[in-house]
């Protein structure tokens, strides 16, 4: 059986793609149908909550980060034994960043590349036939883009979804849900998004209820046959970010969880084995590792527990004299001096990096980046680019030794160094996707 896919998307951030996307994956997988999900854009925190709703890993797949032979064959090898991939988008389908076509970040590129027929989510509330006037909009912006269908999303009564329904008819598009205001599902945030898929205690009993929602207001068959077949590239797996060892020691828990699954299905497929272990449960890298890798996360919200955790200290400390240490944003944190958290507690970290970050005054980084590698890392060599996303709130009080990389934002414009190295040890704010 051919697959098929769409995208969902919405005019802007907070119409409910998440909560629609996920009560669409629970409601066919509830089904039997073989969903597969991907998020566009540099997200760690809905892949994860794809991958519980759909039982299969989640993906990322992003037109900025990544060549378009990658998402190619990131796409390609995801629809693999699938009968549906649903991608969700991220902010408004055509947000995206000033530069070449095809190459925005937006989520009508992943549309267009792919061929996904667009499922779009609007919130209706506080409009009526309005709606139909932002809808006429997205069906003429982009000729590369088709909208197949739309979910009226925070309905308030049977004759408010009447007169959108009578004023969206003439334009000739399907209503493929309507889901009223009270049957809103609300999942947990915290400043850098939702709580994360294993945090959420109750996930379980949220996926039912996102499953009885999908099943009482999406039109499931409807949106299957909205989904156009996929009939996509091969691609190519060269703009993969290459395994950093043989052996890979990857920091894994609550603390540290922001890896994209690309990266490490990527790794595994050229050999590499990954070895996890969870530094707040004291746990040290393998000594038998050859890199030992920690991911961002939420390090700052488990501060006191790290800074207690003297096998996991004393033992990538002893790990670090050999043999490559790499930290990502929270990993970053981590690996320096001292992290002082929101409330303004200073703690102790591994101190293999001259550096000290802080919470307590909070200034939001965000945004894509392009990293020229000036020192040699897990990384890449010297000379080499690597292109990723930047997001945090943390400070930086000091940072020492050599930089990392020169960085530059989506649009070329240059940031200065960024980064640290000593030795064998090397971090920086930003999360790696792919080679330039």
């Amino acid at each position: 059986m051919t697959p098929r896919g769409l995208l969902i998307a919405a005019p802007r951030s907070g119409s409910g793609k998440t909560t629609i996307t996920l009560a669409l994956l629970a409601a066919l997988a509830r089904r039997g149908v073989a969903v597969r999900a991907a998020k566009s854009g540099p997200d760690y925190i809905d892949p994860a909550f794809h991958a519980a709703a759909t039982g299969r890993p989640g993906l990322n797949l992003d037109s900025w980060a990544m060549p378009p032979a990658l998402v190619d064959h990131l796409a390609s090898t995801a629809a693999q034994g699938a009968e549906l991939l649903v991608a969700e988008g991220a902010m408004g389908l055509f947000d995206g960043v000033a530069t070449e076509a095809g190459r925005t970040g937006a989520g009508a590129d992943i549309a267009a590349r792919l061929g996904l027929p667009v499922l779009l989510v609007l919130d209706v509330s506080g409009q009526s036939q309005t709606a139909a006037a932002v809808l006429r909009g997205f069906l003429t912006h982009d000729p590369r883009v088709r909208i197949a269908g739309v979910v009226l999303n925070k309905l308030g009564s049977e004759r408010h979804t009447r007169m959108i329904r009578e004023a969206i008819a003439p334009l000739g598009v399907p209503i493929l849900g309507t889901v009223p205001r009270e049957a809103a599902i609300v999942l947990p945030e915290r400043h850098l998004g939702l709580v994360q898929a294993g945090e959420t205690d109750d996930l379980a009993a949220r996926l039912k209820a996102l499953a009885d929602l999908g099943e009482r207001h999406l039109d499931l068959d409807g949106i299957r046959a909205a989904a156009g077949p996929l009939d996509l590239a091969a691609g190519d797996a060269g703009a993969l970010i290459a395994p950093p060892g043989q052996r890979i020691a990857l920091a894994q828990d609550a603390a540290f969880s922001f890896m994209y699954g690309h990266l490490l299905a990527g790794w595994r497929a050229l050999g590499a084995e990954i070895l996890p272990f969870s530094p707040l449960g004291d746990e040290a890298p393998d000594p038998s590792c050859d890199v030992c890798w920690l991911p961002g996360g939420y390090p700052e919200l488990h501060a006191g527990r790290l800074a207690a955790a003297g096998r996991f200290l004393e033992g990538t400390r002893r790990f670090a004299r050999a043999k490559p240490v790499h930290g990502e944003c929270g990993g970053y944190m981590t690996l320096g001096h001292a992290l002082t958290d929101a409330e303004g507690s200073t703690h102790a970290m591994l101190g293999l990096l001259d550096l000290e970050t802080s919470f307590a005054h909070r200034k939001m980084n965000l945004g894509y980046r392009a990293a020229r590698l000036v020192s040699p890392s897990p990384l890449g060599a010297v000379g080499e680019t690597v292109r990723g996303h930047e997001f945090h709130y943390a400070t930086v009080l000091t940072r020492g030794g050599d930089a990392l990389a020169e960085l530059s934002d989506a649009e070329g414009r240059p940031l200065g160094p960024a980064g640290s190295r000593r030795g064998t040890v090397t971090g920086g704010f930003f999360h790696a996707i792919a080679r330039d």
